[in-house]
């Protein structure tokens, strides 16, 4: 059966629905079926005025749509649609599983575009103030991860994440005691600074000062939203800054 359309991997960005692009913007106008993450904002989906919505959502802990499900479901709905959208937050290229489903594409022979999004980390930085490079000071960032699915090969990200100047943790808050260990254990100073930034780009954000020693408390905090860890010395500037204007605030 010849492949009516074409596939198009789009990053939906951090979550605020204004800082989609433009072109995920037109693509979801386009489209004829959306494939959509679950931390998708409701907004960046009702952009596809003429789209069949589908949720394939992945969430830490809950039920989730399994990838080869996904893969085939993007296979099939080419076949039979101009416009497929498969919607992922951030970016598609990072942390977002499209190299399955890419491979997928190219082995049924099947046209596809990848459009790139903003992802968590700089919409993060953006919102502190911070830049995570600094000249004289920040000359090297790491993204990495600490989840590891089910019968991969543990990743040596702790070793990465000491070795960089600033480095930002996704999907890591739920795991914040092992991080600080397994950072401690690889030489990283206890007062390094750390900023846990949740719901980022969104009204309802949130974000913490602490530093690496103190990390583990972020278990205690109630953080219901996607939420990143960022360390560096970067970071301990915004953090007498926030102390400052705690302070201030106090003797007004």
């Amino acid at each position: 059966m010849m492949n009516a359309g074409k596939v198009y991997l789009v990053g939906a960005g951090p979550g605020a629905p204004d800082l989609l692009t433009l072109r995920a913007a037109e693509l979801l106008k386009r489209a004829d079926i959306v494939f959509h993450d679950a931390l998708v904002h409701p907004d960046t989906i009702a952009l596809a005025v003429n789209a069949e919505r589908v949720a394939v959502g992945k969430r830490c802990g809950r039920h989730s749509t399994a990838q080869r499900f996904i893969n085939k479901r993007l296979v099939d709905a080419v076949r039979k649609h101009e416009v497929v959208v498969r919607l992922k937050g951030g970016d598609p290229m990072l942390f977002g599983r499209a190299q399955e489903e890419i491979a997928a594409l190219q082995t049924a022979g099947i046209e596809y575009e990848v459009v790139p999004g903003v992802t968590a980390a700089l919409a993060a930085s953006a919102e502190l103030g911070v830049s995570l490079t600094q000249r004289g000071r920040a000359r090297s960032v790491t993204f990495v991860t600490p989840r590891v699915a089910e019968g991969e090969k543990a990743n040596d990200w702790a070793r990465t994440v000491a070795a960089s100047d600033t480095a930002v943790i996704y999907m890591g808050a739920g795991q914040a005691e092992m991080i600080a260990t397994a950072l401690l254990a690889q030489g990283m100073h206890p007062q390094t600074p750390v900023r846990v930034v949740e719901n980022a780009s969104l009204p309802e954000r949130q974000h913490y000062s602490l530093n690496l020693r103190d990390l583990p408390s972020v278990t205690r905090l109630v953080i219901a939203g996607p939420a990143l860890i960022m360390l560096g010395e970067v970071y301990g500037e915004c953090a007498q800054e926030a102390a400052r204007a705690a302070s201030e605030a106090r003797c007004a």
